[in-house]
């Protein structure tokens, strides 16, 4: 692009057109713009937030129905901040939507071309566009699991309450968001992978829903250490305040959160090796 005009004797007039640039922050605000430029960006974002505090409230409230019903009431290693946080069992699934149709939706529309052309380093647009999904989807992750924990507190009897300043709870509030943000990763890389909404959202849904309960049903010690390990099995573990005594052998919150970080990485990893040798 031009950015200078010549005028008579020689002077030279500068453009007021900027030249054109890849800059890795102006390549940053363009992908900003981009999200939030659809209106599927703020529905996903919304379905999050209310399914993972509705969810927040009818989890305590029908726990505690059940105490007043006589019920054998609850263990004593119950774990009332991880019941607060119960709704990201199916709140994870808009941050999925959510993270897939970021890239796949440019690969149907054919809107990723021009992209290209603009940002031939196709690695650089790949983590330019995760790093912002990436970001948006911690911070409304923060605000709805603060949001969850507090509505949840109202419906929880005094006795099994607590507050931010006990043993693991800030932890889990934090690590709820950790998740949304993991879990909209998980649909980002296969978005990124597949190249179609449908196909990445289906394939989303199976890995962080369907299947983590299926492989209960594995035999052996083999069985188990896949189920401890496996994505949402292994990643809910960030959510939990304390660990259950009686079940000694899950992962620890951290270790949990490792693990599902690196199986969305596998995923994002390929998706870029293939990114770079395919045609768009």
């Amino acid at each position: 692009m031009t950015t200078a005009t010549t005028q008579t004797g020689g002077a030279h007039r500068r453009s007021p057109v900027p030249p054109a640039t890849d800059r890795f922050d102006r390549l940053l605000l363009s992908e900003w713009t981009k999200l939030w430029s659809v209106r599927s960006t703020s529905w996903n974002l919304l379905v999050l937030v209310v399914v993972t505090v509705g969810f927040a409230a009818l989890a305590t409230w029908g726990t505690m129905q059940g105490v007043d019903a006589g019920a054998e009431g609850v263990p004593d290693e119950f774990d009332s901040t991880s019941l607060t946080l119960a709704g990201l069992t199916f709140g994870q699934l808009a941050a999925a939507v959510l993270g897939a149709m970021v890239i796949s939706s440019e690969y149907s529309t054919g809107g990723i071309r021009a992209t290209l052309t603009a940002v031939p380093n196709r690695l650089r647009l790949l983590l330019a566009k995760a790093l912002v999904f990436v970001v948006v989807a911690f911070a409304v992750g923060l605000v709805t699991c603060f949001a969850a924990y507090f509505v949840g507190q109202l419906f929880l009897y005094e006795d099994y309450q607590t507050s931010l300043g006990d043993p693991g709870v800030t932890r889990a509030v934090i690590g709820g968001a950790l998740y949304v943000a993991g879990s909209g990763m998980f649909g980002f890389a296969l978005g990124a992978l597949v190249r179609h909404t449908a196909g990445a959202i289906t394939a989303a849904v199976a890995l962080l829903l369907v299947l983590p309960p299926l492989t209960n049903l594995l035999p052996g010690d083999w069985g188990d250490t896949v189920t401890r390990h496996f994505t949402s099995n292994a990643g809910q573990q960030i959510t939990a305040a304390t660990q259950p005594p009686t079940t000694p052998s899950l992962l620890g919150p951290w270790e949990g959160y490792t693990w599902f970080t690196l199986e969305w990485l596998v995923i994002l990893v390929a998706a870029a090796f293939l990114m770079r040798r395919r045609d768009a």
